[in-house]
């Protein structure tokens, strides 16, 4: 770590059940929360999210006694939104934030990862709905966002991460610029998954360069770029994009990812680096090693101090 970087900054790894292959609370393809547990471990992450709610116990006493006999520790939560859809859709919305945003607080956590919902569906690639926002629709999603980020601070004391996400409307440089401008900084902080980033045709690095104060959490994923360049042409959906491979095992893919590590510890403040390999479908004996391997990566790239 450079000299011009606080000594106090770090920037801590961990994985999450997306890297499972765990797209769903419950799905006979996935492999048991407890043997998600036993591996994230086992492949040397101190640190893991919540994954979908109702995949891992929902009783924070079961699961804090679950994550520490492991020496797991939850860094975020994770919730689904279409607040472009305006007040109307708010209170459905809050039911949803509100269980998992009071899990997240009783595991100690400070952050809820929100992702847009998605304008077609990623299992089947229906359309639901138009892929470009009107003006009228990214002024709901813009105030609604800071809205539930005001709800989420005061009533749970979490932060919200806006995670741009292939096949919803925050996704390019483009639509991830506008809605930072839009929104205040004091409450949206942005969830920077640089394999979605990448899927979507951004750079990560340039993204942490110009809006360095508004990365507040990181999801580490590559793109397999042969099998972007298919999907792209051939306008596959996100679902049966990763069905295919497009997200890979680090370091096979896009981005580079010591480059945006670096970029991150130059901000000089303590982020979280979740690794994020979409797998769904996938054999219950392939994530292990892969986790192993790109533990071992990360820790060669040399990211982070020690997490404790």
């Amino acid at each position: 770590m450079t000299s011009s970087v606080p000594s106090s900054a770090r920037i801590r790894i961990g994985s999450a059940p997306d890297s499972w292959g765990v797209w769903f609370p419950d799905d006979p393809q996935q492999v048991p929360w407890e043997r998600f547990l036993d591996e994230v471990s086992e492949a040397g992450y101190e640190w893991i999210e919540l994954g979908p709610y109702g995949y891992l116990p929902t009783d924070p006493a079961r699961l804090a006694d679950e994550t520490a006999r492991r020496e797991l520790a939850v860094s975020a939560g994770t919730v689904f939104t279409g607040l472009h859809h305006g007040p109307a859709v708010w209170d459905r919305t809050w039911e949803h934030v509100a269980d998992i945003a009071a899990l997240t607080r009783a595991m100690g956590a400070k952050h809820l990862v929100v992702i847009p919902s998605f304008w077609r569906d990623d299992k089947t690639g229906e359309v639901l709905e138009d892929r470009t926002l009107t003006g009228a629709q990214w002024r709901d999603l813009t105030t609604q966002t800071e809205r539930l980020a005001r709800e989420v601070r005061d009533r749970y004391g979490l932060r919200i991460v806006v995670h741009p996400h292939a096949d919803t409307h925050i996704d390019s440089e483009e639509n991830v610029n506008r809605f930072l401008d839009a929104t205040d900084p004091e409450l949206v902080s942005l969830c920077l998954d640089t394999g979605h980033y990448a899927y979507c045709g951004g750079d990560s690095v340039e993204l942490i360069r110009t809006y360095g104060e508004r990365i507040g959490y990181l999801h580490l994923k590559q793109v397999d770029p042969a099998v972007l360049a298919d999907v792209v042409v051939n306008e596959v959906p996100f679902g049966p994009a990763v069905a295919r491979g497009v997200m890979c095992e680090p370091p096979g893919g896009v981005p580079a990812l010591e480059p945006v590590l670096d970029a991150a510890r130059a901000l000089g403040t303590d982020l979280f680096a979740i690794v994020e390999q979409d797998m769904y479908p996938c054999p219950p004996d392939k994530p292990l090693p892969i986790a192993r391997r790109t533990r071992e990566f990360l820790r060669i790239c040399g990211p982070a101090r020690p997490s404790s």
